[in-house]
């Protein structure tokens, strides 16, 4: 069976890898890597019509709320790797309310209350929702949980970047989200096969951080006097 016909995302993972690792990683062996990754995105995303118009309506909002032209190239960003990933449904042809909370999470940086004083609290907020959500909903797919963990580093990343004046947080925001996903790619990659996700356990001091964070934000933001 071709890679783009598998409806399994982690087996067609695996078997890009693999390929990719067969190829020893010379530039023709990324050329074709890219070239299938690339065929069986297009492909399931046209497999799944529903779901394609559910993130072009909702990135179109997004596009319509964002705040100058970085947050509107953010949005098109978000929209871009969302429709790449639609493969990552698997059984499911459209999107999940859980799944809608977690990609306004990943775009709070390109909209106008991205940078107020409640940011961080939405984007918590948000997150427990959407978490709650799916597995009430029964909605759990590998789309939601891959998008829960790049919403996490980019709006953590880019809120602690953006407005975390100490620098050992911001090296803190780099160690708790940037590494582990930079890690993970590149293990995947050096194996051939996908690594094992890490425990929950493992994400609980990076949960504490966000709670931090969207603290100290608010704090910053009250008035004073």
């Amino acid at each position: 069976m071709h890679v783009s016909d598998l409806t399994d995302s982690r087996a067609a993972t695996d078997a890009l890898l693999h390929e990719l690792k067969a190829g020893r990683w010379r530039p023709r062996a990324i050329a074709r890597f890219l070239a299938i990754a690339a065929d069986r995105s297009l492909t399931q995303a046209a497999l799944r019509p529903q779901a394609l118009g559910q993130l072009t309506a909702l990135h179109g909002a997004l596009f319509a709320a964002a705040s100058a032209r970085r947050g509107r190239r953010w949005v098109a960003a978000s929209w871009t790797l969302s429709v790449l990933h639609l493969g990552l449904l698997e059984h499911r042809d459209r999107l999940a309310l859980a799944d809608v909370l977690t990609l306004i999470r990943a775009n709070l940086p390109a909209l106008p209350a991205g940078s107020g004083r409640w940011s961080g609290l939405t984007a918590l907020a948000l997150d427990v929702a959407d978490g709650r959500i799916a597995r009430r909903q029964g909605t759990v797919t590998p789309f939601g949980d891959y998008a829960d963990t790049f919403a996490d580093a980019a709006f953590w990343t880019w809120l602690t970047v953006r407005h975390e004046p100490r620098r050992v947080a911001r090296a803190a925001a780099i160690g708790a989200w940037v590494l582990p996903v930079v890690a993970v790619t590149a293990t995947g990659v050096h194996r051939g096969r996908m690594p094992e996700r890490p425990r929950p356990a493992l994400l609980r001091p990076a949960a504490a951080m966000q709670v931090l964070l969207a603290v100290r934000h608010l704090k910053r933001h009250l008035p004073t006097g």
